[in-house]
């Protein structure tokens, strides 16, 4: 029986969003609905808001998001009602190229529900990522929902599922961070923190956070920052080495995704060192470096996707990181929110207000 629940739609390019009440179906075979009960504000919804992501409007937004199954599909066994998860976008399918070469963090054909949401008069909804959590209710494919312990907040382990994971896994499953280590986090925003968090916990003896707001780089100490550079006033590159003895540092994660920052992380780098891109770059950005510099400086140059991530390992880690006091995801929620207030909550996250708003259902 489909179920009529309040969601968060962006009805058509750049327009505030719309509280609507939205049809959500039962699950199918390989599905799962969830009953949200949070969802962090990320900078990609206010992407599809704007139209920046493609043009199937109406979108149902959210997609960072905790809550409890409440019906499983056909042939879902690993799943039940009751169950705790923090909802993936990413949820490998064992069959494609990837997958099959033991690579499923780099999953060519995820798995999302295939039953559509929609208004009311039967217009099919496009959720954020595949997911659409800015609501009561959520459909997705039953690999999307990660199971992990009911100790962790839902406002908490929401952020697991996008901006967290994001931020920790270019740390340490992109850019490989280890033991004695030095590392530059450019910009300190939800997901340059917990690349920052990522890189401590990981053992990196020095943790540089570079941004050009002093407010943003006092708390990326809070996170693991063990010194901190703002760019607006020195020179970046020149500041990372010469707290690296003048060699650079082994892995510099540029967490914002312009020209002038990646330009930044590949030249603070030590010779041989890895740049890992985290940050989302507008589509019309390029970028120019004398490819003389790309062959002499050596080293590799990364796109961290998801922080290269395998929900189903990854997210019950961080939650038990979490639950032992070792991250503190709880340093990442600003506010919390209710649906009614995602238009605002927009406003602040472009103004650099917040490191997350979260809706909390």
């Amino acid at each position: 029986m489909p179920h009529e629940v309040r969601a968060v739609v962006a009805v058509k390019r750049g327009a505030p969003v719309e509280i609507q009440t939205i049809t959500v179906p039962d699950p199918g075979p390989g599905e799962v609905l969830v009953g949200v009960q949070a969802c962090g504000v990320c900078h990609t919804d206010l992407h599809y808001r704007e139209g920046a992501i493609n043009d199937d409007f109406p979108f149902l937004l959210g997609h960072e998001a905790a809550g409890i199954v409440e019906a499983v599909g056909e042939g879902v066994t690993d799943l039940t009602s009751g169950d705790y998860v923090v909802i993936a976008w990413r949820a490998p399918c064992g069959d494609c190229r990837s997958c099959r070469r033991g690579r499923p963090w780099y999953c060519f054909d995820s798995r999302n529900a295939t039953r559509p949401m929609t208004l009311l008069d039967g217009t099919p909804l496009t959720p954020a990522l595949g997911i659409g959590a800015f609501a009561e209710k959520t459909l997705v494919a039953a690999g999307q929902a990660v199971k992990v312990s009911p100790a962790a907040r839902p406002e908490a382990a929401a952020l697991i599922g996008c901006g967290v994971m994001a931020g920790y896994g270019a740390a340490v499953n992109t850019g490989g961070v280890g033991r004695g280590d030095t590392v530059a986090v450019i910009g300190c925003g939800g997901v340059g923190n917990a690349a920052i968090a990522g890189a401590a916990l990981a053992g990196a003896r020095r943790v540089i956070a570079v941004d050009i707001d002093d407010a943003k780089l006092d708390g990326a100490a809070r996170f693991g920052a063990t010194h901190t550079v703002n760019s607006r006033g020195t020179e970046a590159i020149e500041a990372v080495r010469e707290l690296t003895g003048g060699f650079g540092v082994d892995v510099a994660i540029d967490a914002v995704g312009r020209p002038e920052t990646y330009r930044q992380a590949f030249y603070m780098r030590d010779h041989a060192g890895v740049l890992v891109q985290v940050g989302v770059p507008e589509p019309d950005m390029r970028l120019d470096i004398p490819l003389i510099d790309l062959f002499s400086r050596g080293g590799a140059l990364k796109s961290s996707w998801y922080g290269d991530c395998l929900p189903s390992r990854d997210f019950p880690i961080l939650v038990d990181q979490y639950l032992s006091r070792k991250l503190d995801l709880g340093a990442f929620v600003s506010e919390t929110i209710g649906l009614d207030d995602v238009e605002e909550a927009f406003a602040r996250m472009r103004r650099g207000e917040v490191l997350r708003s979260v809706v909390v259902l």
